[in-house]
């Protein structure tokens, strides 16, 4: 089986966006709320993955990642959407 990675998006509790990426999103979201997850995660509490996305490869999630992270919150809700 091949290893898949993803990227995601996290909703805080002050309803700020986290983007990232992984190859497990639910042990990389229970790591967040842990507080082991990243800085900004510390900070801001998550509430809840709203967003993922699957890829072959490493390379690929995180050439996704920054591309999301670059883009405003309004880009960022309405990727969202188009998902849900």
């Amino acid at each position: 089986m091949d290893k898949k990675y993803y990227v995601y998006i996290l909703l805080t509790e002050n309803s700020t966006l986290y983007c990232g990426y992984t190859d497990n999103v639910e042990k990389r979201f229970a790591a967040h709320c842990s507080g082991h997850g990243a800085k900004y995660t510390r900070a801001n509490k998550p509430l809840k993955v709203v967003y993922t996305k699957e890829f072959l490869t490493k390379s690929e999630a995180q050439k996704e990642e920054y591309r999301i992270k670059h883009l405003s919150r309004e880009e960022k809700l309405k990727l969202i959407d188009k998902k849900m």
